[in-house]
């Protein structure tokens, strides 16, 4: 009987240690990578690639000519659009998300797509230009089953 219950308490950490270590990771500042296709021309995708960066996040960017295929490929819905679309850990990330909201789903792990900032909020990670008053905006959990409110900020700040 005591090695079943030895046992079942070793299974249940085995269980348990890929979340532990994962939220570990994502704490200590070792996320995991963010491949980001952009189009070459695009400026505000550098500055929100310098903001993840700058919240422990490694970044490999993508330009491409090709968006609205890639968009399509990885799902995101057009109303959700923005001018750049991310891959991380499984997930897709959509637009001027702060990297804030990307830990939280990266701990979380809901059944979900991903993650939307559509169009280019002024004050979002990357558009936080000197002069300009931070709007509100919500951060889009999406996917198959449709969309909900995930987060919202104003500029980098979370309310």
């Amino acid at each position: 009987m005591a090695n079943d219950l030895d046992r079942r308490a070793v299974l249940m950490a085995m269980a348990a240690l890929p979340v532990l270590l994962a939220a570990t990771r994502i704490h200590a500042g070792t996320a995991p990578l963010v491949l980001v296709h952009k189009d070459p021309g695009c400026g505000c995708c550098g500055g929100w690639i310098e903001h993840l960066r700058a919240n422990g996040f490694a970044v490999r960017a993508n330009d491409s000519d090709q968006m609205g295929l890639i968009k399509q490929r990885l799902g995101v819905p057009e109303a959700l659009a923005s001018c750049h679309t991310a891959e991380v850990d499984g997930y897709v990330i959509e637009g001027h998300v702060p990297a804030e909201a990307i830990r939280r789903l990266l701990a979380e792990r809901p059944a979900a797509t991903g993650l939307a900032v559509p169009g280019m909020p002024a004050g979002s990670p990357g558009m936080d230009y000197p002069g300009t008053t931070p709007e509100l905006y919500d951060v889009a959990l999406f996917g198959p089953a449709g969309q909900q409110s995930f987060a919202r900020f104003r500029g980098g700040r979370e309310i």
